[in-house]
């Protein structure tokens, strides 16, 4: 289930929320019982290694100078 980040914005507090895709936009209470709250822009990171850069210098376009 996915988790969303919001910030009240009466007392500044940010917290996070887990909740199904269809409800991502339903207003969220601040878990110190305000309700003025806004749903904020979250961030993924994703771990792993990048491929290996193509070799430059032969074959293919704009590898081999094709493209003139």
């Amino acid at each position: 289930m996915p988790r969303y980040d919001f910030r009240c914005r009466e007392c500044g507090d940010t917290f996070e929320l887990s909740r199904p895709m269809a409800e991502s936009d339903a207003p969220a209470d601040c878990p110190q019982g305000h309700d003025d709250t806004v749903r904020l822009l979250s961030t993924v990171a994703v771990g792993g290694r990048a491929a290996a850069p193509a070799p430059s210098g032969g074959g293919g376009c704009c590898g081999g100078g094709c493209c003139g």
